[in-house]
């Protein structure tokens, strides 16, 4: 008698190779029903962006290829993820899905959802850890529990060996009566058209990225990596997001190009940190989901924000009078993707010195951004508004100008967004730094007290 089929469920690792749900589900030897759900819950959520939903269906078509050229087929389903699943198992004979889980505060409360539906059923569920080098749990301090810290973070993991990734099936043993819906538009689910290009998506297009980055910027990453006019980082952020390429398969890269160049070893490392950066943001959102709605130190909390919307708006379009502010805040308008430096300083800017909650930074970038993801974008925020796990929060104030001065001295990148910049144009400051600063101080210290 014929294996009954196993559905694997995708949903943030569209790719082919190093999936594990996928690895084991071909590797039983069973029929293999890869499916897709569009959730109307994340569809409708405040932070959900046509850019990135419109990332998402290119990578979905990349993905739809890649299935068919092992003998799968993708199918789609709209509506809810423990229902869809339900009438898939029911329609095919399906009796096991497996899944890679996820850390975000609503995948686990839809994932309980799902095996209580699979327990209904008399479904098996296999759920697996692919997300991080590190699956939660797996770095924890001496005592027992989390660590708080980054850097003890760091070194702990960087001691445990991490997997090699696995390699993609060489076939799938496809089931066709398996019914879904033809790859939706945005307008089918109900957004707004994406108002800027797209950048290239797919497994095939992250994989060069890689490949592109190792031979040109790994070996000199940290050099190079706080100049946003060089453009020598690698790229990867809305991959990474989507999981068309796993985040082992960039570390193992890292550590393959640190082994061959003994001498690069420092520069390599300080990429490798970055992974390790994300890494620990999605730890921190696992162990403590509070901080997707507040501060991770609560007695932030308090902060009596003044949130002035005109200054708000002023920061969101790019017009604030500070070149490089606005040259980093017009690059996220019109590319969908802002430079890692560039991001701590418009934070820092509009949490210290427009005095605006870092969680109305946090909603924008989301909305704007390709690679917007909960517990990076979360934990970045956090981390420059000094509400978040960082030893040492929020007496860290960037200057706008002298971070320009340092970072762009050229003024080759401010002038590449803001070419207005040196005509009788170009606004004044809408706020004085130095002032600034000090009434911040005074905010953080009061809601310390």
């Amino acid at each position: 008698m014929p294996a009954a089929p196993v559905i694997v469920w995708f949903r943030r690792d569209l790719r082919v190779s190093d999936h594990t749900a996928l690895h084991h589900a071909a590797a039983s030897g069973a029929p293999v029903i890869p499916v897709f759900v569009f959730d109307p819950a994340i569809l409708g959520a405040k932070d959900t962006g046509s850019r990135r939903t419109a990332f998402l269906l290119e990578c979905l078509r990349s993905l739809e290829a890649n299935l068919t050229h092992l003998g799968g087929t993708l199918v789609l389903r709209k509506g809810h993820p423990e229902q869809e699943l339900r009438s898939l198992a029911n329609e095919t004979g399906a009796k096991k899905i497996f899944y890679n889980k996820d850390v975000e505060p609503y995948s686990r409360k839809r994932d309980e959802k799902v095996v209580k539906m699979a327990k209904e059923e008399g479904l098996e569920i296999q759920a697996w850890d692919d997300l991080m080098i590190y699956p939660p749990g797996k770095v924890q301090r001496a005592a027992g529990g989390p660590y708080t810290v980054f850097t003890p973070f760091s070194r702990a993991a960087l001691a445990i060996p991490p997997h090699d990734p696995l390699p993609k099936p060489s076939k799938l043993n496809g089931v066709n009566k398996a019914k879904g819906i033809p790859l939706p538009n945005l307008k089918q689910l109900d957004l707004e058209p994406c108002d800027i290009p797209l950048p290239p998506a797919g497994e095939k297009v992250a994989q060069q990225l890689l490949k592109d980055f190792a031979a040109k910027n790994l070996r000199r990453y940290d050099s190079v990596r706080n100049f946003p006019q060089a453009d020598a980082t690698s790229r990867l952020s809305p991959h990474l997001r989507f999981g068309t390429i796993s985040v082992r398969t960039v570390m193992a890269a890292a550590r393959r190009a640190r082994a061959e160049d003994p001498g690069a070893r420092k520069q390599i490392d300080v990429f490798i940190s970055e992974l390790i950066w994300r890494d620990f943001y999605k730890q921190i959102l696992w162990e403590f989901p509070h901080v997707a709605e507040g501060s991770f130190r609560k007695e932030y909390d308090a902060i009596e924000w003044e949130n002035r919307k005109d200054l708000f708006q002023a920061w969101c379009e790019g017009r604030t009078g500070f070149p490089i502010v606005d040259a980093a805040m017009r690059q996220l308008n019109q590319t969908g993707w802002m430079h890692n430096r560039l991001r701590m300083i418009v934070a820092s800017f509009l949490t210290k010195d427009l005095l605006i909650s870092w969680q109305w930074g946090e909603r924008y970038f989301m909305q704007k951004l390709f690679d917007g993801d909960l517990a990076a974008n979360n934990g970045g925020w956090q981390w420059a508004a000094g509400t978040g796990t960082d030893a040492q929060p929020y007496f860290r104030i960037f200057n706008p100008t002298s971070q320009a001065e340092k970072f762009d001295p050229d003024g080759k990148f401010i002038a590449q967004y803001v070419p207005e910049v040196d005509s009788l144009k170009y606004p004044a400051p809408i706020v004085d730094h130095a002032r600034q600063r000090v009434r911040a101080l005074e905010m953080y210290k009061k809601a310390r007290a």
